[in-house]
């Protein structure tokens, strides 16, 4: 029966291939050996059973690839996959090996295999590199279109800097980056920890791989998937059309001035190659440059900015500020998006209970990460992180590296209770004002931004 079985596989797998032939799809892996393969990194075990790969999760070993010999770069990719409980897994694409780099560390995109409760199966994650690209967070219909148990169909889209993912048929993903172009494409056992986790399998079928005539060959983007860009001074069409503008030009003082004069500082702030940064003097709050301004002000709006930190440092990205609040000494008074390096920043243990930690709404509401069960999205000191401010009406959310980590009503009385129990309890009517200038703090730490825009509703 067995080999009757994998005749009929054998059958199915040459018929396919030559019907797939046929509109320019190519069988990725022939279902009977690894001869355009290699195995990188870990030491799981990979074999082959009915024509499909199967990988066989292991202790003590790291991550495991079974990659391709060739590179890819645009492409159409799908395969079924089927995961046992309890096992990640996921699928590299434009990834790297290199002998030089880690001694071969498989780093790059990864579309995600996974069944946890966080449901973030189809997400875009960048492996050994910038971490989360695309949860799921931001996204409900795409969580929920993997299937625990059963097999999966997915289908990845990588054609110029767009890479987009389905799932069973739903739009998972869709992202923009330019990072890499080509690469690898490699099926993962993830590292496992557990006794209860080895031995677990996951097994991919009916791989198939697209490289030509691509545009006539796309998926319709679903208009309800977030797009998510990670162009460094570029907004996309989309972003365009959605009224998106950048808040700073990347270049010049244009927009901006000192928080407490009429120009912008003459010292303190650096602008380079895109890059905004305040200077270190030491720690001392808006003592060098002082913090800077919009000149405009700002009431229902969607605010992206990254930041990138360096040792011990203490920012912030402050929101409805009125910068006569505060003529004195210290920062100007505004609602605050915390930027803490928390384990090294004495200020992460003032406040209470952690609502001085990155991503907080600073000495109100501790920032908290619930959809992701690996603790707050945060990709660590020295890299880029992006903070998104969400404002329409009373409605306040704090999104860290795409994740919601705040959410309040400016004008409900528990905001008011906690201001009344804050240090700001002394400023009339604070954060409750119509509009007010978004602001990027001087607190005497070296801290670098960039991609600042905006878009008003």
């Amino acid at each position: 029966m067995k080999k009757q079985q994998f005749l009929i596989a054998v059958l199915l797998s040459f018929l396919v291939g030559n019907l797939n032939a046929q509109d320019g799809w190519e069988m990725l892996f022939n279902g009977k050996d690894f001869s355009n393969f290699e195995q990188l990194n870990g030491q799981a075990t990979y074999k082959i059973e009915n024509g499909e790969m199967i990988g066989i999760s292991k202790l003590k070993t790291p991550n495991s690839f079974m990659a391709t010999k060739k590179k890819y770069g645009d492409f159409i990719l799908e395969f079924d996959v089927f995961v046992e409980n309890g096992l990640n897994s996921g699928v590299q694409f434009r990834s790297i090996s290199n002998p030089d780099d880690r001694n071969g560390r498989v780093h790059g995109y990864q579309c995600e295999i996974e069944t946890s409760s966080r449901k973030w199966a189809g997400g875009v994650y960048d492996e050994a590199r910038r971490g989360w690209l695309y949860p799921l967070t931001r996204n409900p219909k795409g969580q929920n279109a993997f299937v625990p148990g059963e097999w999966n169909s997915y289908r990845i889209e990588a054609i110029g800097p767009y890479i987009r993912t389905w799932v069973n048929g739903v739009q998972c993903a869709n992202l923009v980056d330019g990072l890499t172009s080509e690469g690898i494409i490699a099926f993962q056992v993830h590292g496992i920890k557990n006794v209860e986790q080895a031995g677990k399998i996951v097994k991919w079928r009916n791989i198939k791989i697209k490289t030509t005539d691509l545009a006539n060959t796309q998926m319709p983007v679903d208009k309800d998937v977030p797009e998510i860009s990670y162009l460094d001074g570029q907004l996309t069409n989309k972003e365009v059309r959605q009224g998106w503008r950048y808040l700073w030009d990347g270049k010049s003082t244009s927009g901006w001035r000192g928080a407490k004069i009429e120009t912008f500082p003459a010292k303190g702030w650096e602008m380079n190659n895109g890059i905004l940064k305040v200077l270190s003097s030491g720690g001392a709050e808006s003592r060098n440059g002082g913090d800077i301004v919009t000149i405009d002000t700002y009431s229902d709006f969607e605010l992206s900015v990254d930041f990138k930190m360096t040792k011990g440092a203490n920012s912030g990205i402050k929101y409805f500020v009125d910068p006569e609040l505060n003529k004195g000494q210290g920062s100007a008074i505004g609602l605050e998006f915390q930027i803490l390096d928390d384990k090294n920043h004495p200020d992460a243990k003032a406040g209470k209970n952690g609502n001085r930690m990155v991503g907080s709404l600073y000495d109100l509401i501790r920032a908290e990460n619930n959809d992701s069960s690996r603790g707050k999205n945060f990709k660590g000191i020295g890299k880029w992180n992006n903070a998104r401010i969400v404002v329409k009406g009373g409605h306040v959310e704090h999104w860290l590296n795409q994740v919601k980590v705040v959410e309040f009503d400016r004008h409900s009385q528990i905001f008011k209770a906690l201001v009344e129990k804050s240090k700001y309890e002394k400023w009339e009517n604070f954060g409750r004002l119509p509009a007010g200038h978004i602001l990027l703090q001087d607190h005497g730490d070296e801290v670098e931004f960039k991609n600042i825009k905006i878009r008003e509703f």
